[in-house]
């Protein structure tokens, strides 16, 4: 992220404190056209909601989380009992799918192509973003995968929120897909 800085493209972070402990952990503090500048700029861009909740239950498959049934621990994931705000991306293998794709819970809520609605009714069933949304001055985008400030009953595959675009903190990271 800092090179996409360094490039003129991307605009700093704003909380980059004590949560970013160094390049290997993910980048927090940026907003939702942040993420997705950052992505465009890497040849990416940000994932549906479809696809990242696809990748998260391992392929589509119904299980509790994303490395399967297996209980949930500082092992698999970073949440609020693990002692620690971020961790180092993907520093707990054991939290992996089965396709090999990390930190798809816990660590930091991922923001995704999506406007938020509160249900699924009338959505794309292709898998591609629902772009148009309600007008909702609160919550425009959807984030997903939950983040280290949340208890682990609050944390699954299916776990989702929505957010202002223009929110950012040291709770909300992204994952470009291509």
């Amino acid at each position: 992220y800092r090179e996409c800085v360094s490039a003129g493209v991307c605009t700093p972070a704003d909380d980059s404190g004590p949560w970013f402990a160094g390049d290997d952990h993910p980048v927090v503090g940026v907003d939702w056209e942040q993420a997705r500048t950052f992505s465009r700029w890497v040849g990416g861009r940000l994932p549906t909601e479809a696809e990242w909740e696809y990748a998260a239950r391992g392929g589509g498959r119904d299980q509790r989380f994303p490395w399967g049934e297996k209980e949930a621990t500082c092992e698999n994931l970073v949440f609020d009992n693990c002692g620690e705000p971020t961790a180092p991306v993907c520093s707990r293998p054991a939290g992996n799918t089965r396709h090999g794709l990390c930190d798809m819970a816990g660590n930091v809520w991922e923001w995704v192509q999506d406007c938020y609605h509160d249900t699924y009714e009338g959505a794309p069933a292709d898998g591609s973003a629902w772009e148009a949304g309600p007008p909702n001055e609160m919550w425009d985008r959807v984030m997903r995968g939950g983040s280290w400030t949340l208890e682990i009953y609050q944390i699954s595959p299916t776990i989702r929120n929505g957010c202002h675009h223009s929110q950012h903190s040291s709770e909300i990271g992204f994952r470009p897909v291509r």
